[in-house]
């Protein structure tokens, strides 16, 4: 119901957010100025869901628009915008709004259509891995970064990568694949992987690079078009000795002889996931499997065949085709993709841009004398008192050092100068943010549309929907006043109808004391040009 109200009355909207030099008003409430620009707005966004002439009327539009800011100023007489629920809902949807502000739409789209490159075609690599702790020290990362240039160079002079990563990577499964990964494609795994992965030249060693889980390098083997996802079922024996062989073999020669392969996984299969469902699994592409099963799911090239029994290393498995997907055309995954890479963390990138043209914008000045204070020892417990000076200055806004210490109170695993460039970063955020509303008229009209939206809802629902549903003496008196206008003289039997009845009564008598408490006055010589404006244009 909120959210209903909400889209009616952001139609009767009116923001006095452009300079007024540059408008003619249309009229005032108590002095208070609305113009000709600010009811156009909102009354040609009315017209695309206007359906009849009559609604249509300029003037029955404008007595609207000038109720609906009665109301709205009664709300803001009452104080309803201090309420605590009220400022949480306004803080979620502000930052739900200001969302597409804070990303690179233009960059956005390149990693959009990059994202889709890597989904339609899929990259094998192999890798060596170093862990590396996100909170390591400076010695500990040169250390892991010297090891993994040691195990590149040998490569680079001879060694077989497998042999180098099943020696030295820290990845577990390293000792059994040699670092083989397998083929995958966009969002299988941490952006700057998957980066490196589709920017290494195919038969190439990379130079090392860094993810939240240590230095890596890795050689590209190959590159192919995408095998799509696909979903199939299969019937699991947990057992990985000779007994569970013999089992699966069983259930194997049942299938061969005709038995259905959802009825054996009903009884034989031990996935207690997927066995009462036929064992159907989750559609899946490259990447997402141990590589036995991706392999023999993806050999299978027609709906209903199903593989041999092959073992994995939580059991042995047979499985069947259901259905094969292939990579769909851009137009109808775009959406999708947009969503995707916008989840991933490939969107800051697009969050670092906005930054950057941001730095290069604002006129952003860092205190020398102050930042001297870090190399403290007991930096981080000096006297709040003391951490007066200021530290940062974006445009005409100043950080006080005091700030930037109760950021960091508690965070050690970083340098004092490490974090605060996190912190002048999110300062720099943090301000646009807060200058939003200056900045984008869209953003400042939409945000001043639901203020005022939610406001009006909490006004109406204490002024006139609480008390026609619980004012059973008011409905009863209005009722009987006008009972000759309803058929039946038994209120319970048309309760609804005489309840809508009752709201419009009270709306109208509110509406009526607002116009005799509140100074309304038109601007007549510039509601003749909005008429004659609206009449050429019909």
């Amino acid at each position: 119901m909120k959210k209903t109200l909400i889209t009616l009355v952001s139609l009767y909207m009116g923001m006095s957010l452009l300079a007024q030099n540059k408008n003619k008003t249309l009229f005032t409430i108590n002095n208070e100025i609305t113009t000709i620009d600010d009811f156009k707005r909102v009354y040609e966004k009315n017209l695309n869901v206007i359906q009849d002439e009559e609604s249509k009327d300029v003037s029955n539009n404008l007595a609207l628009f000038i109720n609906f800011k009665l109301k709205v100023k009664q709300a803001y007489d009452l104080k309803l915008d201090t309420l605590a629920s009220y400022q949480r809902e306004i803080e979620i949807y502000k930052n739900q709004l200001m969302a597409p502000y804070l990303q690179d739409e233009k960059l956005l789209n390149k990693l959009v259509e990059e994202a889709y490159f890597r989904t339609q075609n899929e990259v094998n690599v192999s890798h060596i891995l170093i862990k590396l702790s996100e909170t390591a020290t400076p010695n500990d990362t040169l250390i892991a970064y010297n090891k993994i240039m040691e195990a590149r160079s040998r490569i680079l002079k001879g060694d077989s990568f497998e042999n180098v990563a099943k020696e030295v990577s820290e990845d577990p499964s390293a000792k059994t694949n040699g670092g083989s990964l397998g083929y995958f494609g966009a969002f299988n795994m941490v952006y700057s992987f998957e980066n490196a992965a589709y920017k290494t030249t195919i038969g190439s060693v990379s130079m090392p690079f860094k993810t939240r889980f240590g230095y890596h390098i890795l050689k590209a083997n190959s590159i192919r078009k995408s095998l799509g996802e696909i979903e199939v079922a299969h019937i699991l024996i947990s057992d990985t000795s000779a007994v569970g062989k013999s089992k699966i073999e069983e259930v194997y020669l049942k299938l061969e002889k005709g038995t259905s392969f959802e009825d054996l996984a009903k009884e034989y299969s031990m996935d207690v996931g997927s066995k009462d469902t036929g064992g159907k699994l989750r559609k899946f592409g490259t990447g997402r499997m141990v590589k036995p099963f991706e392999e023999a799911s993806f050999a299978l090239r027609e709906v209903s065949e199903y593989s041999k029994p092959f073992k994995t290393r939580f059991g042995y498995h047979i499985v069947t085709l259901i259905e094969q997907y292939p990579v769909l055309p851009f137009d109808e995954i775009k959406e999708e993709l947009h969503t995707a890479v916008k989840k991933n963390g490939r969107s800051k990138l697009s969050v670092d841009a906005i930054l950057n043209r941001l730095k290069r914008e604002y006129k952003i000045r860092e205190n020398e004398t102050t930042k001297a204070l870090f190399n403290r020892p007991d930096f981080r417990e000096m006297p709040y008192d003391s951490l007066q000076e200021t530290l940062l200055t974006i445009n005409e806004k100043k950080i006080k050092l005091v700030a930037f210490v109760k950021d960091i109170q508690n965070r050690r695993q970083k340098d004092v100068p490490v974090l605060f460039e996190m912190f002048k970063d999110a300062e720099i955020l943090a301000y646009f943010k807060e200058n939003l509303v200056n900045t984008e008229p869209e953003y400042a009209y939409s945000l001043s549309e639901y203020k005022d939206g939610i406001l009006l809802f909490d006004l109406m629902q204490e002024k006139i929907w609480n008390k026609s549903s619980n004012d059973s003496i008011g409905l009863k008196s209005y009722f009987d006043t006008n009972v000759i206008k309803y058929n039946s003289k038994d209120l319970e039997k048309i309760k609804g109808e005489v309840i809508s009845d009752y709201q419009t009564y009270l709306e109208d008598k509110w509406v009526a004391d607002l116009r005799t408490k509140n100074k309304v006055e038109i601007n007549k010589k510039a509601l003749k040009k909005v008429l004659k404006y609206y009449k050429k244009k019909q």
